[in-house]
């Protein structure tokens, strides 16, 4: 395992950046403006870097690693923050970015964990 965590929050807009097909997740320590547009999670030590062909589960929607931004393994290891783009391109469009391919946007809700581990 990669990476595990807890959602605490969800904040009052991070449903509609799902409808966008991208879902923002931050350490439940994120300041309020980012906390509105965020998923927040328990904060955890990230054990290894997220690699192409990783799988990442949100609750019981699971799917693969198609890209990884430049930046987004040390945002995710310094903030717990990453943005989730369900396009399943093979190249991220933003640094901060992890793309994923799937077969539906899942459904997020309290208590539901976030695991990223190798394939």
């Amino acid at each position: 395992m990669k990476y595990q965590a807890k959602v605490t929050e969800i904040g009052e807009m991070a449903l509609e950046f799902l409808e966008m097909d991208m879902l923002i997740i931050f350490n439940n320590n994120a300041p309020k403006e980012l906390a509105e547009i965020s998923v927040l999670h328990s904060i955890e030590e990230m054990e290894h870097e997220v690699e192409v062909g990783d799988i990442v589960q949100f609750g019981e929607s699971t799917y693969t690693v198609t890209a990884v931004g430049g930046e987004a393994n040390h945002t995710l290891k310094l903030l717990g923050h990453c943005s989730f783009k369900f396009s399943g391109k093979s190249q991220a469009d933003l640094p901060g970015q992890i793309e994923l391919k799937g077969s539906a946007l899942p459904v997020i809700t309290l208590g539901d964990e976030i695991i990223i581990s190798k394939a």
